[in-house]
């Protein structure tokens, strides 16, 4: 027990690091670049350098998943730590911005490289948390990432100092990708934290629960352009000197981040979409209220807290739904991309119907995104309702161990089939990669495979370890073997 206390808190541990340090390095590299662009170019050029950049930090998050799957796992350190480099490489040529089209060609292979980290991190948290309490975690770890760029913009003034400062914290974030893997491996070796592999189960049923996935992507779409508008309507404000709104928003969303954490979470986040809907409610009629001459001090507040309530609901949702999905890696950081893909994408259009004063326009639209969102939270609530709904609790006194061996004993596994369920269990990895580990040819493996699926009466490699999450001893009528270390 306090073993498993004690992994549990390590974990926790690095997944905070990672998200806060990713949140870090990402808003402080969007602020040097920005600001470096915006010396070379005006301000049109600047927000379509932004869009770019934006745009290809989505793809990094989808390019991810085939990194992930297609490199080695003996290669991925090496990869790793190649990809840190180039990013460091990336970050200073931004810094010195010899010129626009150098400085937008690194600022894109920047952001590409930051999306496949943000990737890593994602998955790796979707992977590692082991807490009900997920939505405070992230929120924690927002409100941390949002509070070191405040504190980097505040005491760091010169540009090779701020590049210095970024370029040691994406190699430390690369240390710590590696480390939270190492961690994530030696849970799923051990026998007491087994089941918790079982988070990221590869159903083959999960095909039914894509459509909630899908939901859920087309509702955080949505919502990014609600809360893309109001920002940029304050955005626009600030520039036309309404008002200087200077620093204290930053405070502001880190404590809205923080508080979006500890709400969402409220009976294991029953009443998070409820909530979410409410932000979303109150943004829409910001956004109107602004475009009649409301107080701007005012849509500055909803604007900050709306963000930071909104990046902690799509991060939780999506690191939530990809335990449940085929394919976590491409679904943790799901979130992250669609609302870049969508800030992008929206930018110039909301911004073009802000400054022609078309109101009336802007408002009709708002008001069709608000029902067409309405809609999809409904839809998505119900879905997620199913999905989301908690895998049976295993009978009590039943230790990982205990299972497996009645699981072994009653389909009359070999010693050598008992190795190779083991590795399945455990491993993320090709059945190339898991022969090797084994020290096993492919066809030999394949083999064995066929056995376990033979005796176990199910078709496939994923149809076998499902059929082993779902099986309880009681089900067959059973008593779990008592391993060494059980006590009646």
């Amino acid at each position: 027990m306090e073993r498993r206390k004690t992994q549990a808190m390590a974990s926790h541990s690095a997944i905070f690091l990672l998200l806060s340090i990713f949140t870090f390095v990402f808003l402080g590299s969007e602020y040097l670049y920005v600001n470096m662009v915006s010396r070379i170019v005006e301000e049109s050029q600047t927000v379509i350098a932004q869009n770019y950049a934006l745009g290809v930090n989505a793809l990094g998050f989808l390019i991810y998943p085939l990194i992930n799957r297609s490199v080695r796992e003996r290669n991925k350190t090496i990869l790793i730590f190649s990809l840190s480099f180039l990013s460091i490489i990336c970050i200073f040529l931004i810094q010195q911005h010899i010129s626009f089209s150098v400085t937008l060609a690194a600022g894109v292979v920047l952001f590409l490289l930051l999306g496949v980290f943000g990737g890593s991190v994602h998955y790796l948290a979707a992977c590692t948390i082991r807490t009900e309490r997920i939505a405070g975690l992230v929120g924690i770890s927002y409100a941390a990432g949002i509070l070191l760029q405040y504190a980097n913009n505040n005491l760091v003034n010169i540009e090779i100092a701020e590049a210095a400062v970024l370029s040691v914290s994406l190699a430390v974030l690369s240390v710590l990708i590696m480390r939270t893997r190492r961690i994530h491996k030696e849970a799923l070796a051990s026998d007491e934290t087994a089941p918790l592999r079982t988070a990221l189960r590869p159903d083959e049923m999960s095909r039914k629960k894509i459509p909630a996935g899908l939901l859920l992507v087309l509702l955080v779409a949505l919502m990014a352009c609600v809360f893309s508008t109001l920002d940029n309507a304050i955005t626009l404000g600030h520039a036309a000197g309404t008002m200087d709104i200077g620093q204290w928003p930053r405070m502001l969303l880190a404590l809205s981040g923080l508080a979006a954490g500890f709400l969402f979470d409220i009976r294991k986040r029953k009443y998070m979409a409820l909530m979410m809907y409410c932000v979303m409610v109150l943004s829409v009629l910001c956004v109107i209220v602004l475009r009649w001459g409301g107080p701007f001090l005012t849509g500055v507040a909803v604007a900050y807290v709306a963000s930071g309530f909104f990046v902690v609901f799509f991060t939780t949702s999506f690191l939530e739904l990809a335990a449940c999905m085929r394919l976590p890696d491409l679904w943790a950081g799901m979130g992250r991309a669609v609302n870049n893909l969508v800030a992008a994408l929206v930018t110039n259009g909301s911004v073009t119907l802000l400054l022609a004063g078309r109101s009336i326009t802007l408002i009709v639209l708002m008001l069709v995104l608000f029902v067409a969102a309405s809609i999809l939270m409904f839809a998505y609530t119900v879905k997620a309702h199913a999905v989301l709904a908690p895998p049976p609790a295993p009978a009590a006194g039943y230790t990982p161990k205990e299972k497996f061996s009645s699981f072994a004993s009653l389909y009359s596994l070999t010693d050598r089939e008992r190795d190779v369920l083991q590795y399945l269990l455990v491993s993320d990895g090709s059945v190339q990669d898991i022969a090797q580990q084994m020290a096993l040819s492919r066809p030999v493996l394949y083999r064995h495979i066929r056995s376990l699926n033979e005796k176990t009466g199910t078709q496939s490699r994923i149809g076998l370890l499902q059929f082993y999450y779902e099986w309880m001893p009681e089900n067959k009528g059973v008593t779990p073997e008592k391993s060494p270390d059980f006590k009646a």
